[in-house]
């Protein structure tokens, strides 16, 4: 399915009302002051500046605008990386938007880095540096920062980040360490978590110079390379059991909060929206071909499965400096990382791609397919009987 934009803007002058009326009943005393101590921790992480040799430096390395794309694609980028460290610049915009996230209607005011959940995959190589122009868009109505699970420092950017709607913010930072990882919103105190769960997260992939190796060494490369972005949700029901629907973004505040504290979701889903990677949607690859599957989960534990295939070499972990694990038939992403896996496809047909929480896979939206192409090899597998009749049964 199609996740869908609607809804109306509210106008500014409502901003302070729709805030205080749904923050009201949960900003304690305590709350206050974690995020008092929060805003004066954010304060003393000042950026130091470089020093001009380091500036000058850096000036001197080449430039590259990354364009960034929708999920679950990637932005073109080299699997070996040619000449030395880059600066790779990228601009990341930040939508509040509301989203039809089922086939029921169900909708959810979206916090979404370049209007998609997940947010847009950024590329880089180690030693590269990756700057962000990070904007807020006027029209919305709430802060928001980036913290870069990737970076080093300042809460992973995250203190030098925030900005109000019709701001914008540049971050540099160096990419130290290779593999996946997440980025999110984490603009402090109760606000983190509601972010979180309304999308506003996203992963970034940094790549060895040589490229991908697997346990002894050989280099690995793929032929295509899919970003699935796990989503939970936690939407708010009437006194009927249907799910609420909210006229702006944060006005679900109180009740979004609620569920929140049970822990328990409403709505388990790939890239969005129930059924984002299915049907027309769903991945495509040949028989023959090598595929990177890069999965990430912000909040949640998760258990990715490949039905009919196997992880052929996975990075549970997420760092591609580790050896890879071989031959898994289920991996394990923990909350608030990435981790990769690569498979090379020896059937057609279509396979599934599951969180193996077979409930949420199955009754919570968390199931993509792949429709792979080519020739079946009975080797392999093959059906030696039709169905039919037991004819000697015990």
């Amino acid at each position: 399915m199609t996740i869908k934009a609607t809804g109306n803007i509210p106008a500014k002058g409502n901003i302070m009302s729709i805030l205080s009326k749904t923050l009201a009943p949960h900003l304690t005393r305590r709350n206050l002051l974690v995020a008092a101590t929060a805003t004066a921790a954010a304060a003393s992480l000042v950026s130091a500046p470089a020093s001009a040799e380091e500036e000058a430096d850096i000036a001197k390395l080449p430039r590259v605008k990354q364009k960034l794309v929708a999920p679950p694609f990637l932005p073109e980028h080299e699997q070996v990386a040619t000449g030395g460290p880059k600066v790779i610049e990228v601009t990341l915009t930040i939508e509040e938007k509301k989203m039809v996230i089922d086939d029921e209607g169900t909708e959810v005011w979206a916090l979404a880095y370049g209007g998609s959940v997940p947010g847009p995959m950024i590329v880089a190589h180690e030693g590269d540096y990756v700057e962000v122009t990070l904007q807020n868009l006027p029209h919305n109505i709430m802060e928001h920062n980036i913290d870069f699970h990737a970076s080093t420092g300042a809460l992973g950017g995250g203190a030098l980040t925030k900005i109000v709607p019709g701001e914008q913010v540049v971050l540099r930072w160096k990419a130290t360490k290779a593999g996946v990882f997440v980025y999110h919103c984490a603009p402090g105190d109760i606000m983190i978590p509601y972010h979180v769960v309304h999308g506003m997260n996203g992963a970034v992939m940094v790549l060895p110079r040589e490229g991908l190796k697997d346990g002894k060494g050989k280099p690995v490369k793929y032929d295509r390379v899919y970003y699935i972005g796990e989503q939970d949700y936690y939407i708010p029901r009437d006194e009927q059991g249907n799910f609420k629907k909210y006229e702006s973004a944060g006005e679900n505040m109180s009740d979004a909060l609620d569920v929140m504290r049970t822990l328990t979701p409403t709505h388990v889903v790939f890239n969005g929206a129930k059924g984002a990677l299915t049907g027309d949607h769903a991945l495509t690859a040949k028989v023959g071909e090598t595929v990177l599957f890069i999965h990430s989960q912000a909040n949640r534990d998760s258990r990715p499965h490949l039905i009919g295939g196997h992880g052929d070499l996975v990075w549970e972990g997420g760092s591609f400096n580790d050896v890879p694990d071989t031959n898994l038939e289920t991996w394990f992403i923990r909350g608030g990382s990435a981790g990769a896996m690569v498979y090379t496809f020896r059937q057609p047909g279509i396979y599934a791609y599951v969180n193996h929480n077979l409930i949420e896979a199955v009754m919570l939206g968390a199931t993509g397919h792949v429709k792979v192409e080519g020739e079946w090899n009975d080797d392999l597998m093959k059906q030696v009987s039709k169905p039919g009749p037991i004819t000697n049964q015990g």
